[in-house]
Order: C-alpha cells, then sequence, then structure tokens
C-alpha cells in the first residue's frame, strides 16, 4: 500500500487531501513519524523521524496519532480481496503481502491482469492506492514494488533479473544495513552488480554463510515459497520517554514492566519463547538491540526480566540518558510443546499456577487489578 497510515487519514477526512499528513503523534510528543503522505515527504519527512524534527522541516504539516485499529480495520478488507484470487497471501505487515498467483491464472488469466483488476478493485472499494511488483520470486517482487511509488506497476521477467538488479545500490539486498552496507563497500561493492560479478568465495571469506546468500539474492535467487497463514512470529513491547533519563532504578521498573506485558501476551496466545531481545536508543538517538538464547522457551516475566536487565547491564545502559527502551520474545512455539527442565520443576509449577491465578484475576477485574508493589512508585 502506498503511505498506508497516512492515505486512510486522507480518504476518512477529505479536507486532508493533498496536504502534509504526519501519523505518529503531536508535533510536541517524543515519538517518531509513523507514516507520512506524499506531500509531507517532499519537505524530506520520512518514517522513524523525530515528530519534533518532521515539524521542523514540516511546520504545515497536520500531525495526527496512530489510529492502528482502523488501520488493522482496512488491512483486513485489503487482505480480503487479495484472497478472492489465491488462498496463497503471505502477510509481511497490514499493509503488504505476497501472493502466489501461479495456479490462479487458469482462471482469472495472467499475473498481470490479476494484479491490475486487485490494484483496481483496492482503489475502487476501499479508496486507497497500490503498488505491486510482479516476478518469479519474492525477493525481485518485493523490489519491484518499491521502485516506483505511489501507484507503482513493476514487471520483473525471469531473464532480465541481473540486468534489473545491477545498478540499484547494494542497500536493496535484504539483509543489507548500515555496518553490512559500510563493509561492503570498504570491499568496492557499491551496487548490486558489483556483487554479481565478485566471486563468491571472497564474500563467504568475509561474511560466511550471510555473504553467499546475499550473492545469491544479488543474482535474484530466491526459492522461499509463499507461506499463507504464518504464525506470529515474536510479541514485543517499547516505550518511549517524554524525558531522557539516566535513573537506573527507574529504568528497570518500565523494563519489568514491558516484560510483564510480554509475557502476558504470550500467555494469552499460548505461546513460549526462547530468544530475548533488548533496545535501548540513547539521547542521540543511537540505538543498540542485544539478543540471548534461553535453553528453555518460556512465558515468565521473571526469566525474561532478568535475561533482558542482564543484556542492559552488559551494554552499560544509564551511562548515557536513555529516550526509548524495549523487548522483545521470539524463537515461539506452543506452550506444553517445550521439554521442562529437570531440576526446576517443582519452581515451575509454582510460577505457573501463580502466573495463571494472577491472569484470572486481571481477565475478569482488568488490567490494573493486581500490581507488583515495585510498579507501584512508577504508576504513581
Amino acid at each position: 500500500m502506498d503511505a498506508f497510515f497516512a492515505a486512510v487519514e486522507q480518504r476518512d477526512h477529505p479536507a486532508y487531501q493533498g496536504k502534509p499528513v504526519i501519523v505518529g503523534g503531536l508535533p510536541n510528543s517524543r515519538g517518531v513519524v509513523s507514516t507520512c503522505s506524499y506531500e509531507a515527504r517532499r519537505y524530506g519527512v520520512h518514517s522513524a523521524m523525530p515528530l519534533h524534527e518532521a515539524r521542523s522541516r514540516c511546520p504545515h504539516g497536520i500531525f495526527l496519532p496512530v489510529r492502528m485499529k482502523k488501520y488493522q480495520e482496512v488491512s483486513t478488507e485489503i487482505m480480503s480481496i487479495l484472497r478472492d484470487y489465491t488462498p496463497l497471501v503471505e502477510p509481511l505487515s497490514c499493509d503488504e503481502a505476497f501472493m502466489d498467483v501461479t495456479g490462479s491464472e487458469m482462471l482469472f488469466g495472467p499475473a498481470e491482469k490479476i494484479a491490475r483488476e486487485i490494484v483496481d478493485r483496492i482503489e475502487l472499494e476501499l479508496g486507497l492506492s497500490a503498488s505491486v511488483g510482479i516476478a518469479s520470486n519474492k525477493f525481485l517482487a518485493k523490489i519491484g514494488s518499491d521502485l516506483k511509488k505511489p501507484k507503482g506497476f513493476v514487471v520483473v521477467k525471469a531473464d532480465e533479473a541481473r540486468s534489473f538488479l545491477a545498478p540499484l545500490p547494494i542497500s536493496k539486498l535484504w539483509g543489507v544495513g548500515p555496518k553490512t552496507g559500510e563493509q561492503l563497500r570498504k570491499m568496492g561493492i557499491q551496487t548490486i552488480g558489483n556483487l554479481q560479478n565478485l566471486p563468491v568465495d571472497i564474500i563467504r571469506s568475509s561474511l560466511g554463510e550471510f555473504g553467499e546468500r546475499l550473492h545469491c539474492l544479488s543474482l535474484g535467487i530466491d526459492d522461499r515459497p509463499v507461506s499463507p497463514g504464518e504464525e506470529v512470529k515474536s510479541i514485543g513491547h517499547e516505550t518511549t520517554f517524554q524525558k531522557d533519563t539516566d535513573n537506573r532504578d527507574f529504568l528497570e521498573q518500565v523494563l519489568l514492566s514491558l516484560c510483564e506485558q510480554v509475557a502476558r501476551r504470550l500467555r494469552q496466545n499460548s505461546l513460549v519463547g526462547r530468544i530475548i531481545t533488548i533496545k535501548i536508543r540513547d539521547a542521540d538517538f543511537k540505538t543498540i538491540t542485544r539478543r540471548s538464547t534461553l535453553y528453555h522457551p518460556t512465558d515468565f516475566e521473571e526469566i525474561i526480566f532478568e535475561t533482558a536487565r542482564q543484556l542492559a547491564e552488559e551494554n552499560e545502559w544509564g551511562r548515557k540518558r536513555v529516550r526509548l527502551i524495549g523487548v522483545n520474545v521470539s524463537g515461539l512455539q506452543k506452550s506444553g510443546t517445550e521439554q521442562p527442565p529437570l531440576f526446576a520443576e517443582v519452581e515451575r509449577k509454582d510460577l505457573h499456577r501463580l502466573h495463571q491465578t494472577v491472569d484470572q484475576i486481571r481477565d475478569r477485574f482488568g488490567e490494573q487489578a493486581i500490581t507488583r508493589g515495585r510498579l507501584i512508585k512508577k504508576k504513581k
């Protein structure tokens, strides 16, 4: 979808059409831009930009809060349209999905015809615009869909994949962030074409299996199938402070609260997770993420918190003022399928009974019905 959140706001509020709409919160708040309209992008505003900077670049912009419930409702309508043409729909987010229409062409016509019909229906039925990439695999389709927004329509033929990718910057490859990009540029690799012409042994010696994977992508090779109905891959929460802080006690209180929220959602979804990740952004907007893999998956906030706190301690949080912290649990599986730790079974059962009781109280009387003593001070 094209500038999805902002486009929904412009659709629902005709007075906003043609004007710079910035979704994320009030301009004097400490959040970041979630999405902005193309009119706002002309002023240099972009996603993840601090709202105060967006205001300085576009002071006449229309700043709006995130209406996630509304966007999810519209997303459901979009995905329903896609599934009219194939059951093989793999959502990437609320505004983006892969489709495999290989088996649908006999019924609906060539892929290009199906895509045109979908785009027209989204505009006619929902009043929104979408961009499409059509290709023989997911990577090429994704690249194509991003190239000519808004209302882009890019077809990448299989025999033209290498020439299509060659002039694009190396940052277009999945997995190439600032650090990897810098490492590749030091090797003289500026474009995807540079990587195509590099012997795979060289990139493998520098980046291992990941380098080999990048080399395959540079050649347009991606054999991953479209996987419909994928389960939740991770559960996380984060918070941005109204005022930067280096108060360790306060930071630990907030981290514990976040871990409680994550653990509660895990239990509500009958999930346990093995990989704990923290995210810390300081006052200079430098962001670090660190992760640790547990030997046994868990849905206990006590374990999630101790792991997250240790990760934070190892990265010396509190030396700089902190703007944002977050915690995420991934490596998920259904609870009850994990092998319980052999020598901690009694303690594990006690914690399980405790959480079961607390969850029942909150389900009946609300989230604030029962609170840890350590968190009471923070809530005053």
